[in-house]
């Protein structure tokens, strides 16, 4: 069964007694994980308990594909329905999953996790397509869904945050929802019960001070800072920041600044691009990220782009000095954009 987004939520609340078998997959593997407690608890109240609940390993089923079949198959000594899990999965057990979906004796929930899955995945293609089973997809929280999931952990324990504080959450937060919510209650909890947190406070606890400063090296280069670049750089490599993550995170900058220029190409003005963009740039960055896409036509992103992605690649080849080659290419970079701003301020 492929359920449609607006079944997703009811879905997930009461399972129909029908299903048998249960597929939840995504790039987040952390709303994988909370989606597929909150249906097992539909079933089993105590996750841990060894008697209604039966954890496999897709190792497990290399040797024995038909025990996740005979797990589903067995009668609950204590009554109700048992658990069958199954985590990590990927196309390699659609066979075993096969099995199990066949069995006709007991009544057992089985609930796979796997991770992303593409729309020809055999084994999203079984679960869509078979009635007693259904496929849940988990998409990385973003807008609305991230902003959400912030304000309903902070509300758990009657803590407020101020709107620049919520917008720098929702910047810096998504990849996977269970560093979300633990990242957000660290916050809630350094804030006290009926509290409100500030900017401030969201800055220091949210997020590592690695990524913070790989924002603020990305944010250099594209402005044209060279001398903020390199001070940021020579202390990122002191702290223990590498050379491949410093140039993705600035890559990952470019690509942006990218899609915005495209945006624009097509007709958008600047504030409509930078509004399409996903996840929602942050406030207090905009004023500099407006500045960028005057100064980076979307020719010279290309060319950024691919010197990035060379760079990278220099990076791993035995016996390079990638610390050199990443300095070079985004020094490089910071350069090519203070000369843009010049002849711009030269031009007005």
């Amino acid at each position: 069964m492929k359920l449609k987004s607006n079944e997703i939520a009811g879905f997930i609340r009461r399972p129909p007694e029908h299903v048998r078998a249960v597929l939840i997959y995504g790039p987040d593997g952390g709303q994988v994980r909370e989606i597929s407690d909150r249906i097992a608890k539909t079933v089993v109240e105590d996750l841990a308990d060894p008697f209604q609940v039966s954890d496999l390993t897709p190792e497990s089923l290399k040797e024995e594909p038909s025990r996740i079949a005979d797990e589903a198959a067995a009668i609950s000594l204590t009554g109700g329905r048992r658990l069958v899990r199954l985590r990590g999965a990927s196309d390699a057990v659609t066979a075993a999953a096969e099995l199990a979906l066949g069995t006709k004796t007991g009544d057992s929930l089985v609930i796979i996790e796997a991770g992303a899955l593409e729309a020809r995945s055999k084994l999203r293609k079984l679960f869509e397509n078979e009635k007693q089973a259904a496929a849940v997809p988990c998409y990385l929280d973003s807008g609305a869904g991230l902003d959400n999931v912030i304000r309903e952990t902070l509300a758990s324990f009657d803590v407020r945050a101020t709107p620049d504080a919520l917008a720098y959450m929702s910047a810096h937060l998504g990849g996977d929802r269970r560093v979300t919510r633990s990242e957000v209650e660290k916050l809630a909890l350094y804030v006290g019960t009926g509290g409100e947190a500030s900017l401030t406070d969201a800055q220091q606890l949210v997020g590592d001070s690695s990524a913070l400063a790989l924002d603020q090296i990305a944010l250099a280069v594209a402005n044209g800072d060279v001398a903020a670049a390199d001070r940021l750089l020579q202390r990122g490599y002191a702290d223990g920041l590498n050379a491949i993550a410093v140039l993705r995170a600035v890559l990952r900058h470019f690509q942006r600044l990218h899609r915005a220029a495209a945006h624009m190409a097509d007709g958008d003005s600047a504030d409509q691009a930078v509004q399409k963009l996903r996840p929602p740039l942050f406030f207090a960055v905009k004023p500099a990220f407006m500045a960028q896409l005057r100064a980076w036509p979307i020719q010279r992103l290309r060319l950024a782009l691919n010197r990035l992605a060379e760079a990278e690649t220099q990076c791993k080849s035995t016996g390079t000095p990638d610390l050199a080659v990443a300095g070079q290419t985004l020094l490089g970079l910071a350069y090519s954009a203070a000369r843009s701003r010049a002849r711009a301020g030269a031009r007005g």
